[in-house]
C-alpha cells in the first residue's frame, strides 16, 4: 500500500504541473492535441484489442454477467466510435474565457465573471473502457489534467487507451501527463485518490451506489455525483413524434446492458395516445404506459 500511495503522489504531482500548461494552451494547441489523440487510437486499434481480449478472457473466467462482459468488449467499430468522438469533442466550442456575465456596481468597479480551467480532475469509473478516452477528451478541451481510476475488470483495456491518449498529447506539444491512469485496481488507491486534495481540485465517481458513497464520504475536494443512473426521456406534447419514436429506440435498443440506456419513459398526456406509423410503429401508452 505505501508504494500505491508514493505512486498515486507522484501521479498527483505530474497532473498539477501538466495543469497549469494546459490553462495556458490555446484553442488550437488543445484542438490538435484532441486529433492527435484520436488518430493514435485508430492507430493502436489491435494492441487496444488485445489488451481487451485479455480482459475479457479474465471476466469470463470470474463468470462475470453477461452485461458487464458486453459494456467490456470492444471491437473495430468501437474503437472507431472512440475516435469519432474524440474528433466530436475537437469541433466544440472552447468553454475556457467564455464570458458568462458582465457588470459595474456603485463604485464603478468593472466586474466579469468567465469560465477557467479547474485544474486536475479526478474521475472513478467502472467496466466500459470508452470512458477512458470519452472523459479525459472532455478534460482536455476545458484545459483541465484528469487522473483517471476505471474498474479492475477493464484494466489491461484502460492502460492501452490511456498510453494512446498520452502519445496524442505529446504529439500534439502537450504534456503526456495531460492525462494518467492509475494502474493499481487495490480499492485503497480510491480512497487515497479521493483524499488527494493537495492535487485534485475535483473528483467525479461514476459507477454504483456503493462506489459513489465511499468516495463521497473520503472526498476532501468538492464532488459531482449520482445515484441510481435512471435515464429518462420526456416527450412533450410538441415533440416531433417520429424524432421521439427514433431517439427512445435508440436510447434503450441500441446497448440495453449500458448504464446511459433509457429507463423511463415520460410521455406528455395530451399526446399519450397519439401513434406513429413505421416499421416500429411508436405507441407509448400501450408500450411504455404503467
Amino acid at each position: 500500500m505505501t508504494t500505491d500511495l508514493t505512486a498515486i503522489e507522484n501521479i498527483g504531482q505530474r497532473a498539477r504541473d501538466a495543469s497549469r500548461v494546459l490553462a495556458q494552451a490555446s484553442t488550437v494547441q488543445k484542438n490538435n492535441a484532441l486529433v492527435a489523440i484520436a488518430d493514435q487510437l485508430e492507430q493502436e486499434t489491435e494492441a487496444i484489442l488485445e489488451a481487451n481480449r485479455i480482459d475479457l478472457d479474465t471476466g469470463s473466467e470470474k463468470a462475470l454477467g453477461s452485461a458487464i462482459l458486453d459494456r467490456l468488449r470492444l471491437d473495430k467499430k468501437r474503437v472507431r466510435i472512440m475516435a469519432k468522438s474524440v474528433h466530436e469533442v475537437a469541433t466544440l466550442p472552447d468553454p475556457v474565457g467564455e464570458t458568462l456575465r458582465e457588470w459595474s456596481p456603485a463604485n464603478g468597479l468593472q466586474i466579469s465573471k468567465v469560465r477557467v480551467p479547474i485544474g486536475v480532475i479526478g474521475i472513478i469509473y467502472e467496466s466500459r473502457p470508452n470512458v477512458t478516452s470519452d472523459a479525459a477528451s472532455l478534460c482536455l478541451k476545458a484545459g483541465n489534467a484528469v487522473i483517471l481510476r476505471g474498474g479492475s475488470e477493464s484494466i489491461r483495456s484502460n492502460v492501452a487507451i490511456a498510453q494512446a491518449l498520452g502519445r496524442g498529447c505529446k504529439r500534439a506539444g502537450l504534456p503526456t501527463e495531460s492525462i494518467q491512469l492509475l494502474s493499481s485496481t487495490n480499492r485503497a488507491a480510491v480512497t487515497a485518490m479521493a483524499r488527494l486534495n493537495r492535487y485534485i481540485h475535483l473528483i467525479i465517481p461514476r459507477g454504483g451506489r456503493s462506489l459513489i458513497e465511499a468516495v463521497s464520504a473520503e472526498a476532501r475536494m468538492p464532488v459531482i455525483k449520482h445515484y441510481d443512473g435512471i435515464c429518462h426521456i420526456y416527450v412533450d406534447r410538441a415533440a416531433n413524434l417520429q424524432m421521439a419514436q427514433e431517439i427512445v429506440m435508440n436510447a434503450k435498443c441500441q446497448r440495453p446492458g449500458v448504464c446511459n440506456a433509457v429507463e423511463t419513459l415520460l410521455v406528455d398526456e395530451t399526446v399519450a395516445s397519439n401513434r406513429v406509423s413505421g416499421p416500429c410503429a411508436f405507441d407509448p401508452c400501450r408500450a411504455w404506459a404503467p
